[in-house]
């Protein structure tokens, strides 16, 4: 008789916005980052990732003088950045940072936070974009959770 395997769980995901300067809501980011979460763990890995591992994922929305202090903090680097991504569940964006991006590529703020965060989840999957090749292979997988996820909500 076959055994049934069990299936992963999934981690909790929640999403706090920590800054003032940028209206973002929350409860729909929350709602994106669970369906994009259910993709990316759906995207084969060769080896165990930390978003296979995790029980909690927590995306905080920060100010650009916050992620600036992680930023020079963790990865001795000055200035502010989008998002940084730890190995333990935690994504912090800037919403400052989205805002501008928003702007940039004519993009709405909620998209933008929306990209950070499946940027986010795949850093935890495993991905890397140091190099430019495994950039957009990240990019690619990238375009298509957000789309899929997009059209989900």
């Amino acid at each position: 008789m076959k055994r049934a395997r069990a299936k992963a769980s999934v981690p909790r995901t929640t999403v706090r916005n920590l800054q003032r300067k940028v209206p973002v809501n929350a409860v729909d980011l929350e709602k994106f980052a669970r369906k994009a979460l259910e993709l990316c763990l759906r995207v084969p890995c060769k080896k165990k990732t930390d978003l296979m591992q995790l029980a909690q994922i927590s995306v905080l929305i920060v100010s650009d003088p916050k992620i600036a202090s992680l930023h020079r903090q963790f990865m001795n680097e000055s200035g502010s950045t989008d998002v940084i991504t730890f190995q333990h569940g935690e994504i912090f964006i800037s919403a400052e940072t989205a805002r501008r991006n928003a702007r940039r590529f004519g993009n709405t703020v909620a998209r933008e936070l929306c990209l950070y965060v499946v940027h986010g989840l795949l850093h935890l999957h495993g991905f890397d974009d140091r190099d430019e090749a495994s950039a957009r292979k990240m990019q690619i997988v990238q375009r298509k959770i957000l789309a899929e996820a997009s059209r989900l909500k």
